[in-house]
């Protein structure tokens, strides 16, 4: 590692370091575009602190221009994030430091292997088309995120969970449920025998 690139991932270090240790600590649920926003987010950070280990900044320009819409969007969305569960600023700046420091320790640990096994990204997320494959693939390929709060139940969502209780305590579907008793027709002998002469 060159001694620019070990100074600014020193300088992640320290910084995060001087963050206040609850800035995190309050974690709300994510809505479904929220959590789009954070994986996009830390696809971008993972590209970031890649480029600048690996001497890949031509790579990451790339990437950051054919995705200029995708990624400004994921910024605003994670900055509303923080706003919505309080926080606001500070809190998205912490959450964005720490993700980077994050990934340089991970960066750090694998050494040498960091830039073999971690370029590859780079066509994959410059080929992608739109936000879904943006967070599609940073789930796919495991990026580093250590804000995860659980998915917002959505009104549809939480509707579906109560039918599926509702269907558990019913019957299993091969069983089927008596039938009320029905009067049996009788035979047409019976019924000639019965009427008046």
């Amino acid at each position: 590692m060159t001694p620019m690139r070990s100074l600014f991932v020193r300088s992640l270090i320290a910084g995060a370091a001087l963050l206040p240790a609850g800035a995190l600590a309050q974690q709300a649920c994510l809505q479904p575009a929220e959590k789009t926003a954070f994986d996009i987010r830390a696809l971008q950070s993972q590209l970031m602190v890649v480029a600048i280990t690996c001497g890949l900044q031509d790579d990451y320009n790339r990437f950051v221009t054919g995705h200029q819409p995708d990624l400004a969007n994921a910024f605003r969305t994670v900055g509303a994030h923080f706003r919505r569960v309080g926080g606001g600023q500070r809190a998205q700046d912490s959450f964005i430091t720490d993700l980077a420091n994050r990934q340089s320790q991970v960066g750090i640990s694998q050494g040498m292997a960091f830039c073999q096994n971690q370029a590859p990204l780079f066509p994959l997320a410059i080929a992608a088309r739109g936000r879904d494959q943006l967070a599609a693939l940073s789930v796919q390929q495991q990026i580093p995120n250590q804000y995860q709060p659980p998915l917002c139940a959505t009104p549809a969502r939480a509707q579906g969970q109560q039918r599926a209780q509702g269907q558990s305590q019913q019957r299993p579907q091969g069983q089927q449920q008596p039938r009320p008793a029905q009067q049996q027709p009788r035979p047409a002998q019976q019924q000639q025998q019965q009427q008046p002469r």
